[in-house]
């Protein structure tokens, strides 16, 4: 037998990486396929997983149930992590990439002075604004509904 609910949530995950591609076109006028692939940006996936998995598990077993805390606790973990820690890393990661260029430029400007660019920028998009994760929750919450509600009953 199946696990309807890990199978829903991780449909979730798919349907929100999905949506970032069209998302972002429509946003920036580009399609970028690694959109699909990334963290960050809308809708958040991990937000629409944990969504999904709880909304599942309180519409099968009820809110009053052990499953139902378990995964409503992950949930919040998951979400707060995305819009605090996950977003500020990101932010901290644009000034170093800016600190980078500049000292460059210093750089060039003193003789005496060397500095050594880094091959690769740090990735700036790791977490999410406050609507992406709320655009990521409503998400998995509709297809967390929509998987208890169409899975067999027992």
């Amino acid at each position: 037998m199946a696990n309807r609910g890990l199978i829903t949530a991780i449909a979730a995950v798919g349907a929100a990486q999905l949506l970032k591609l069209p998302l972002h076109y429509a946003k920036t006028g580009r399609w970028e396929i690694r959109q699909m692939f990334g963290s960050g940006g809308m809708p958040s996936s991990h937000s629409s997983g944990v969504s999904a998995l709880a909304a599942y598990t309180a519409t099968k077993y009820g809110i009053k149930t052990p499953e139902f805390a378990i995964s409503a606790l992950f949930g919040i973990i998951v979400m707060y992590d995305a819009m605090n820690i996950r977003r500020h890393a990101g932010q901290i990661a644009m000034q170093v990439n800016d600190l980078d260029v500049d000292v460059e430029k210093l750089a060039g400007k003193h003789p005496g002075i060397y500095h050594t660019r880094r091959r690769e920028r740090l990735k700036e998009s790791l977490g999410h604004e406050p609507q992406e994760v709320a655009a990521g929750s409503l998400l998995g919450v509709l297809l967390g509904l929509v998987g208890a509600l169409t899975a067999p009953r027992r």
